[in-house]
């Protein structure tokens, strides 16, 4: 579905109203608290939150190979808040925290966790798996002897992802060296980890070579959260994008792409991911309220809203969504 000429202008003018009022480098006000990376917001929440621990597709950013303007000034002057995505969940309550896909970035990631946790351990209490894609669990090779030698730490995905787990190495190590905790869920079961929290997997239409790909609702005493970071197009599913996003409280979506002509030395149909643009789209009757719920999330290294200054980053925000950021804190 392609935003229409009507919509691609006014979108292009209420992007350069947002710039004229606010300066090129001024994002939106969001519900949210966002800090700078090493750093935590003073006061946190009393009750389970939410915090982005990375926001960047599984190849990260700058990428392998990568000769493009979006990538040459990263090779020489990284950007350290690109991290792949990956969300913290803590439970100040019961003193427990979880991480959500196990990335690349895994080191960083947990040095995050503990300190928004305030925990002693600079392990989660689990790890909850989408899928077998690189970015999305490669990071567990960290929790073996030759990193952190961990031991016993919970790891949770659907039976697909146990099995490639457990019969493949160097993954299958992990489980000998007792070093995960292989812990098997099923789509659309609720797991209770606490009298605060429960977990829901949701099965997704993806790539799923070696597994299958969920998506997560995340639950607390107020409010739920929905995390699909990776999915093929929305109509492929079964389920009701929009309908969802009216059920609970934030969305963190599938935003690899921003448009259709953005990859130029791959075939990008065969990378079926929701473009922003066509959510934006879908998305356009919601009200305003449900609007401001949207956060998107998972940026491929070309996507320009990566650029804060960008139209297409106000673009976003000018039609009333919400670009996640590194640090973004979510109360549940």
């Amino acid at each position: 579905m392609i935003m229409s000429n009507y919509t691609l202008i006014r979108s292009f003018l209420i992007a350069l109203v947002l710039i004229i009022m606010n300066g090129c480098d001024q994002p939106r006000e969001a519900e949210s608290v966002s800090m700078p990376v090493g750093e935590t917001p003073q006061v946190l929440p009393d009750d389970p939150f939410i915090v982005v621990l990375g926001t960047i597709q599984d190849a990260g950013s700058p990428q392998i190979g990568c000769n493009a303007a979006c990538c040459r000034d990263l090779f020489a002057d990284p950007d350290v808040e690109r991290m792949r995505t990956s969300l913290g969940l803590i439970d100040p309550n019961s003193g427990r925290s979880y991480l959500f896909e196990a990335t690349p970035d895994i080191g960083s990631q947990l040095h995050l966790l503990q300190k928004y946790s305030k925990l002693r351990s600079p392990l989660p209490d689990g790890i909850f798996l989408t899928h077998a894609h690189i970015g999305h669990y490669s990071g567990l090779q960290f929790l073996g002897k030759e990193a952190i030698n961990a031991t016993e730490t919970r790891v949770y995905g659907m039976p697909r992802m146990i099995q490639y787990l457990n019969n493949n190495g160097p993954w299958e190590q992990l489980v000998t060296n007792n070093n995960i905790q292989l812990q098997p869920i099923l789509s659309d079961s609720t797991l209770i980890l606490s009298q605060n929290l429960t977990v829901t997997p949701l099965l997704v239409p993806h790539r799923d070579e070696y597994s299958e790909t969920v998506g997560y609702m995340i639950s607390g005493p107020e409010k739920t959260a929905l995390f699909i970071p990776d999915i093929d197009k929305w109509d492929r599913w079964e389920r009701s994008i929009v309908d969802l996003i009216k059920e609970v409280d934030i969305a963190f979506l599938d935003a690899t792409f921003y448009h259709g002509d953005e990859i130029q030395v791959r075939d990008i149909s065969q990378i079926p991911h929701p473009f922003i643009e066509e959510s934006m789209e879908l998305f356009k009757g919601l009200s305003a309220e449900d609007k401001s719920k949207v956060n998107f999330i998972h940026f491929n290294h070309t996507n320009p809203v990566l650029n804060l200054n960008s139209i297409q980053y106000q673009t976003v925000l000018g039609n009333g969504f919400s670009i996640a950021q590194l640090n973004d804190v979510t109360p549940l």
